[in-house]
């Protein structure tokens, strides 16, 4: 039977995945990588690749401990304004170059470059001075406390043997010749199409498990599905359609395991604030009112996920369980919005000063869950009054001439968050230039202030009572519309071993992952 046939009649087709090479993990993303040297990997494609290819000098472990990862050690002083590094020793760049303290220092310096075109300009913090104090001791001492100072380091380091002097934001450098310390090395990019890494042998941790790591580029959900159905590629994030009504069948309960947590991160419409139709924060929050969450949690996430209130989701220690967040009530959306001087039409929608009210939703086309979520959006406001388009863009199309240019009225985008609830890079008004993360150009003298004293406080307590009132103050804003925390929905292929669901997720430790040499071990 032709594979188009089979296609066809896939239930009656399935069988066991082709597996060409077992020891070669390959993932699917829906859009390519863009840039891989760590300040400038600004998308989740990018973020995910930069990730194997770099090593921060400290990560989180699997129970959210903040471990070293190419620092053996380190140690903070009591008041956040010192902290100590103590690098491992004989750790090698991929191009056989040891790493060393002075590399550290060199990242720090790319990183706050003022010419290098970074959203991470502002990641360390008021550091007054990075020093090598030998080649495996780095001394970073801070102008004021600063309470994330030891995850800001995650970041991924940088050679300066390879890269000083260099135009870092020109392609040779941020696409093609990477060099890092990670588990795995650049080997081939063809762009739209595919990345491969391969093993790194003298990777500091012992060489990875899996021999080569391939993300393909499949922007379609039901091609990615079909992919990994018949085993051209091993691990999928399902949709949850995907994951409720076509993963419970004997064939995937045979070759797949699937596992089911909540992301770290949320879903939301943003506003530019820039406009004047969004200036008002009425109008905001009569949008909030007028939009029933659980509706679309039920309707697109089939109810894998919950509502989110604010930037912070519930199994953040910074969450705040009492927020004002706006509840779906349309007789209070269409008070607030005539408070704000926007009435009924003959036609019924709203108008002010011959103006009727309507505007543009974009997000990117290859991900069906925003976009469906953006048509019952519609629905809501048109029954308020409000007339919504929906455009949809290529995702490097999406950010590069839209979300950086800031060429939109609202944006339907989520956000994968980090473990420190220090949101700065997102919300300060000085973080709101081009290619910066405030693209909706959110400003308020209290947040702005609460955001450096949540920097500059070391008590965890007292840094959850100054998050708690910045996620009171988005709740009231509203400059976002905080839609919904997903679950994450993976499925893997069985053949991979030595995979543990964690808090946080599956992927941690992928180097301990391995495939059994027989293949009666792989089920």
């Amino acid at each position: 039977m032709s594979l188009a046939i089979c296609i066809l009649l896939i239930a009656s087709c399935q069988r066991e995945p082709d597996i060409h090479n077992p020891n070669t993990f390959t993932d699917s993303s829906n859009a390519d990588a863009k840039r891989l040297l760590p300040p400038l990997a600004d998308d989740s494609a990018s973020v995910d690749i930069s990730g194997m290819l770099h090593n921060g000098l400290i990560k989180y472990d699997r129970n959210l401990n903040l471990v070293g990862d190419l620092a053996e050690s380190f140690r903070a002083s009591p008041d956040c304004r010192e902290v100590v590094f103590h690098l491992r020793r004989g750790v090698k760049w991929h191009d056989g170059v040891e790493f060393t303290a002075d590399d550290v220092v060199f990242t720090y310096e790319t990183f706050t470059d003022p010419k290098l075109p970074t959203p991470y300009g502002q990641i360390f913090g008021p550091v007054n001075s990075v020093t090598a104090l030998d080649d495996y001791t780095v001394r970073v001492k801070y102008d004021q406390p600063f309470a994330p100072a030891i995850e800001s380091w995650g970041a991924g380091m940088m050679p300066r043997h390879n890269l000083e002097g260099k135009e870092l934001d020109q392609e040779e450098y941020f696409r093609h010749n990477i060099i890092g310390t990670g588990p795995y090395k650049l080997k081939k990019w063809v762009t739209g199409q595919l990345i491969e890494l391969e093993a790194n042998p003298d990777y500091f941790e012992g060489r990875p498990g899996i021999d080569k790591y391939i993300m393909r580029v499949i922007p379609d959900s039901a091609t990615q599905f079909l992919e990994l159905k018949t085993g051209g590629i091993d691990m999928m994030g399902l949709e949850p359609p995907q994951y409720k009504l076509k993963s419970e069948t004997e064939f995937f309960k045979k070759y797949f395991q699937k596992f089911r947590f909540p992301r770290f991160g949320y879903t939301y419409l943003g506003f530019n604030l820039k406009h004047r139709k969004f200036s008002d924060g009425r109008v905001r929050r009569a949008i909030g009112h007028a939009i029933d969450k659980k509706r679309i949690i039920k309707g697109v996430l089939l109810g894998y996920g919950s509502p989110a209130t604010g930037p912070f989701p519930p199994e953040s220690w910074a969450y705040n369980p009492d927020v004002n967040d706006p509840q779906y009530d349309r007789e209070k959306s269409k008070a607030l919005l005539a408070e704000a001087g926007w009435k009924p039409g003959p036609d019924g929608m709203l108008q002010k000063d011959g103006e009727t009210f309507g505007f543009t939703i974009i997000t990117n086309n290859n991900n069906q869950g925003r976009i469906k979520a953006a048509q019952i959006i519609k629905e809501d406001l048109r029954a308020v009054g409000i007339e919504v388009n929906i455009q949809t863009f290529e995702w490097q199309t999406f950010l590069n001439e839209y979300v950086h240019k800031r060429r939109f009225e609202t944006v339907l985008l989520g956000w994968n968050m980090g473990r420190d609830p220090d949101l700065f890079d997102l919300w300060h008004s000085s973080m709101s230039g081009e290619r910066q993360f405030n693209f909706v150009s959110y400003s308020n003298p209290e947040v702005d202030r609460l955001l450096i004293e949540g920097r500059e406080t070391c008590d965890q307590e007292k840094r959850r009572l100054i998050y708690n009132r910045i996620h009171s103050i988005l709740a009231e804003d509203q400059p976002y519309i905080f839609l919904f925390v997903p679950d994450q929905l993976p499925v893997l292929h069985k053949r991979f071993k030595g995979v543990e669901q964690s808090p946080i997720g599956i992927m941690y430790d992928f180097i301990r992952w391995r495939v059994p040499a027989n293949r009666a071990e792989w089920y």
